[in-house]
C-alpha cells in the first residue's frame, strides 16, 4: 500500500477523527488551541485512491535562540499501528517533520501492551515481594504490541524514559480504565469494592449533590484545584488554562469537555473535568477540599460521571494516569488504591518514543530537560 502524507485542514482532520470509534483527546484539532504556546499542524495520510486513512496532530516547540523544533505527537498519530508496512507510515512523517525544522520527534503510539484486572492488582498489593505492577502477571498480554515496539527499534526510534510514574508533561504510560461495553450499570457497580459501594451510599445519605457546571463555574473549580495542589504538592495550572480548554474543546464539539461539582449543604467539596471523544471518556482533572471528607464527595462524583459516560454510550471510562507502584509506603500508592476500588483494570501502553533527527541537538535537549 503506497501512502502519501501532507498537511490537512482542521476540518478534514476533525471529520477523520469523527469517523472513528475514538481517538485520544490530545489528537483532536482543538487540542492545538489548548496548547497554544506550541506551533501546530494537522497531518494526513492518504492511500492510492486519495482517501484519508490516518491523521496526526503535531505540536512544535522551538528551542531557545535557534529555529529548530521538537515535534510532538501526544498519544498519536492516529494511524494503523498494526499495519505490516509501519515504515511506509512513519518514514514520510519523519521526512516531513525534518523539512519543517524538527531536530527531534516524540510520539505516543496509542498501543496497549498489557492489562491487569482489579483482583490481580489486589493480590499483588498483598504480596510483600511485589513492588511494581510489572511484577504481577498480566491478565491480558497483547503480542502485536511487542511487534510494534520491535519495528520501531529497528527503524531507529528510542523508547522514552518515563521512570514508570507516567506523570509530568509526558503522557501517562499506565492508566486505569473501567470497561463499560456490553455491561449493565448494575454489573459495573457490583464490581466496585465494598468500600466504594459503602462510600457512595454514605454520600447519598449525607445529601451530597453532584451537579454539572458550566464555563462560569470554572473559578469554583480553580479554588478547589488550588487547595488540592497545595495538599499534594504540585504546581497548579492557572484558571486561564481551563477556560481556554473549555472554549477550544467545546467549540469543536459541545460535549467534548464537562465540569462536575459535588456539593454538600450548598458548599462545593469536590470537582472534576471530563473529556469525551467518540466512545472514550476520560476523567481528566480532579480536585477536593480538605474538610468534610466523611461525606465522600469524590466517590459520589465519580459514580455520577461513570453513569453519565454510560448514558453517552461510552465503551470505556478512563481514570487516566496511575504510577506503577504497588508499594504502600510510596506517596503515589493512594492513587492506584482509589482507582482499583472501581473494579476496572490497569492498562499499560508501549510508552513514548523519540526519533533524533539531529543527534547533537537531541542530546543537548536531553541534558537541558534532565537539569530542570
Amino acid at each position: 500500500m503506497s501512502l502519501t502524507l501532507r498537511t490537512i485542514s482542521r476540518e478534514q482532520h476533525l471529520a477523520y477523527i469523527q469517523s472513528l470509534p475514538s481517538a485520544s483527546h490530545c489528537q483532536v484539532p482543538a487540542w492545538a488551541d489548548v496548547k497554544n504556546e506550541w506551533r501546530s499542524e494537522s497531518l494526513g495520510w492518504f492511500d492510492k485512491s486519495g482517501e484519508l486513512v490516518g491523521a496526526g496532530l503535531v505540536l512544535y516547540r522551538q528551542l531557545p535562540k535557534i529555529k529548530r523544533y521538537l515535534a510532538y505527537l501526544p498519544e498519536g498519530p492516529v494511524i494503523n499501528w498494526h499495519a505490516p508496512n509501519l515504515e511506509d507510515w512513519l518514514h514520510p512523517m519523519l521526512a516531513h517533520l525534518k523539512q519543517q525544522g524538527a531536530f527531534s520527534v516524540k510520539m505516543g503510539p496509542p498501543v496497549v501492551i498489557r492489562r491487569w484486572s482489579a483482583p490481580s492488582i489486589k493480590k499483588g498489593i498483598q504480596d510483600p515481594d511485589v513492588k511494581r505492577l510489572r511484577d504481577v502477571e498480566a491478565d491480558v498480554i497483547e503480542p502485536r504490541a511487542f511487534e510494534v515496539s520491535d519495528r520501531l527499534r529497528k527503524m531507529g526510534w528510542q523508547q522514552g524514559e518515563d521512570g514508570g510514574a507516567g506523570f509530568g508533561d509526558v503522557q501517562p504510560r499506565y492508566v486505569f480504565q473501567v470497561p463499560l461495553a456490553n455491561r449493565s450499570l448494575d454489573d459495573v457497580q457490583k464490581s466496585f469494592n465494598q468500600l466504594w459501594r459503602r462510600n457512595i451510599k454514605k454520600a447519598d445519605k449525607a445529601g451530597v449533590e453532584v451537579v454539572q457546571g458550566g464555563y462560569d463555574d470554572l473559578p469554583v473549580w480553580q479554588e478547589l484545584y488550588e487547595v488540592t495542589a497545595e495538599r499534594d504538592r504540585f504546581r497548579p495550572r492557572p484558571l486561564s488554562y481551563f477556560q481556554r480548554q473549555w472554549k477550544a474543546l467545546n467549540s469543536e464539539d459541545p460535549n467534548r469537555m464537562r465540569l462536575y461539582i459535588a456539593k454538600h449543604e450548598g458548599e462545593p467539596l469536590a470537582a472534576a473535568t471530563m473529556l469525551t471523544v467518540g466512545n472514550h471518556v476520560w476523567y481528566s482533572y480532579g480536585a477536593s477540599v480538605n474538610h468534610k471528607r466523611e461525606v465522600r464527595p469524590s466517590n459520589a462524583m465519580q459514580w455520577r460521571m461513570l453513569r453519565d459516560s454510560y448514558a453517552l454510550g461510552a465503551s470505556v471510562y478512563d481514570l487516566r494516569g496511575i504510577s506503577d507502584t504497588l508499594d504502600e509506603t510510596d506517596h503515589l500508592f493512594g492513587l492506584i488504591q482509589f482507582k482499583v476500588g472501581t473494579g476496572g483494570e490497569a492498562v499499560e501502553y508501549i510508552g513514548e518514543w523519540d526519533f533524533p533527527l539531529n543527534k547533537l541537538l537531541h542530546k543537548a535537549l536531553e541534558i537541558y530537560m534532565s537539569k530542570r
